[in-house]
């Protein structure tokens, strides 16, 4: 073959990966925005606490006492009090949760063992409902002191916001959690659209060290989604940051899908490991909570 029949055969080749990347790209885009304009008016809202018993950092943590009361009922307590829930259930995978959820009342969903997170979790419930919903909020069941108003924060953020098909919430990180894994950190852009989320410390500086003046954000352990967008995801593949920092959310912002975030005040953090639950019940004992 002669020089310019191979340089033509290579020039040939790029435009075909050209024009296969640019279809690939609209393909998504159209995908992106079927979701977005068909949920403009999104006034009906569930609440999902998904509840495992097998965790590797903290196996058995849905039931584990906090002050007496099991926190995964701690949790659904505050869940039954935001005001723009139309309907709350504990989605698990584990007779002994279902058991204890069903009583202290909640309604509760059995979902499969095969679930890799959150997320699928809520979508495996939202699945077996037979109303339909059109924003499904999901609340971490570690988060015993999760204020309702904070649930309806991220619910009205995700109406507010048709460009977007999640919302989150963070809040200020204390600067001894600067460097924990376990606390996630996130940082927004100007109009409150999240950028990343990371188990380090970001924005990092060039000093290597905690900058006491600057505002990080703490990820807390609630989201909600478009509940069309919830259908999606479990078909979406892992992505290679999802897979690096193991967080479920970095999985949306890698597709390309817009995060809404808003900043609320909240003190108490969840419960990651064990050492936590000390830290939360002397929390509650400090402010005579019940």
């Amino acid at each position: 073959m002669t020089e310019s029949a191979s340089g033509s055969g290579q020039y040939k080749f790029w435009i075909l990966r050209g024009l296969l990347a640019g279809a690939a790209v609209a393909a998504a885009t159209v995908g992106f925005r079927l979701v977005t304009r068909s949920n403009r008016a999104r006034n009906r809202v569930v609440g999902i606490i998904p509840a495992r018993f097998r965790s590797t950092r903290f196996q058995g943590k849905p039931l584990v006492e906090i002050l007496g009361k099991p926190m995964i009922q701690r949790t659904w307590e505050r869940a039954m009090l935001a005001a723009t829930l139309d309907k709350v259930v504990i989605a698990t995978d584990d007779e002994k949760i279902a058991e204890c959820c069903l009583g202290f009342g909640a309604d509760v969903v059995m979902t499969p063992e095969s679930c890799r997170n959150g997320t699928e979790r809520c979508n495996e419930a939202l699945r077996k409902l037979k109303k339909k919903y059109d924003i499904v909020v999901n609340i971490q069941g570690d988060e015993p002191l999760i204020e309702p108003e904070i649930i309806d924060g991220v619910v009205k953020s995700l109406q507010g916001a048709p460009d977007a098909v999640f919302s989150t919430a963070v809040t200020s990180l204390n600067p001894e959690d600067a460097l924990d894994p376990n606390r996630v950190k996130c940082v927004v852009d100007k109009h409150g659209y999240a950028i990343y989320f990371s188990r380090g410390l970001i924005p990092f500086n060039k000093t290597g060290k905690v900058n006491p003046n600057f505002p990080y954000h703490l990820h807390l352990g609630i989201q909600s989604y478009d509940a069309k967008f919830l259908g999606i995801y479990p078909h979406l593949d892992p992505t290679p940051l999802q897979l690096e920092e193991d967080l479920e959310q970095l999985k949306v912002l890698e597709n390309g899908y817009k995060m809404k975030v808003i900043k609320v005040d909240h003190e108490a953090h969840g419960v990651d490991v064990p050492s936590d639950v000390a830290k939360i019940e002397a929390f509650m004992r400090e402010r005579n909570i019940p």
